[in-house]
């Protein structure tokens, strides 16, 4: 599913993130990845997801090097085949629960119909069901971030790209939210990339990969 060698990338300045990174994700594993502040977590994701381009090395999902891509290619792979959770959620505030959930759909230009029937099965399946009329503003902040999980797996992407999801929330609501993540993604059989200074939230992992100057080492 993901691919990745020789990856090198540099801050203005000079300073070194990282260099010669190489990971391998396979269809269906959840890969964590831990490290320092500043080390480069973030970045890293947005290194995969084509959003910033490496000094060096490649990204290659599914067959596909993003290097190789113009912009507007990589939109199309990023709205197709990656769904994205981060730690801030970035539910949009104007649309109720069904029509954030649907998004991703939307884009897609799935029939409206079927986006919001799709939607409405997702709630029920993070156990928000009936409330796709809600607006995020009746929400707390555990239920946000399920909504964001929902709206990552609503269009079935083979990639979900995971930052920090449960930082904002306390450590009850963030085992329960990670434990539906965990659930969510099993059942979609998506590949998970998560970074993360939990160490609770990197346990549910399949493999749980270090982030430093020289790549990626892998924990026992």
């Amino acid at each position: 599913m993901l691919t990745v060698t020789s990856l090198r990338k540099a801050v203005p300045g000079g300073r070194v993130l990282f260099q010669d990174l190489n990971l391998t994700v396979r269809n269906g594993q959840f890969v964590a990845i831990t490290g320092e502040s500043g080390v480069g977590k973030s970045t890293l994701l947005n290194l995969l997801a084509g959003l910033d381009r490496a000094d060096a090395g490649s990204v290659v999902i599914d067959g596909t090097a993003l290097e190789l891509l113009q912009d507007d290619e990589l939109t199309r792979l990023r709205r197709d085949r990656i769904g994205f959770v981060f730690q801030a959620f970035h539910v949009l505030p104007h649309l109720d629960l069904a029509h954030n959930v649907a998004l991703p759909l939307v884009l897609q230009k799935v029939d409206a119909h079927e986006a919001l029937a799709r939607a409405t099965g997702m709630l029920e399946a993070i156990g928000l069901g009936g409330r796709g009329a809600d607006y995020p503003r009746q929400l707390s902040g555990g239920e946000l971030q399920r909504i964001a999980i929902a709206r990552a797996l609503i269009h079935r992407p083979g990639l979900i790209l995971a930052d920090e999801p449960t930082g904002n929330l306390d450590p009850e609501t963030a085992a329960k939210v990670m434990a539906l993540f965990v659930d969510q993604v099993r059942e979609a059989g998506a590949s998970v990339v998560l970074v993360t200074h939990s160490p609770a939230s990197a346990a549910v992992a399949d493999r749980v990969l270090h982030l430093t100057r020289d790549g990626l080492v892998e924990h026992g």
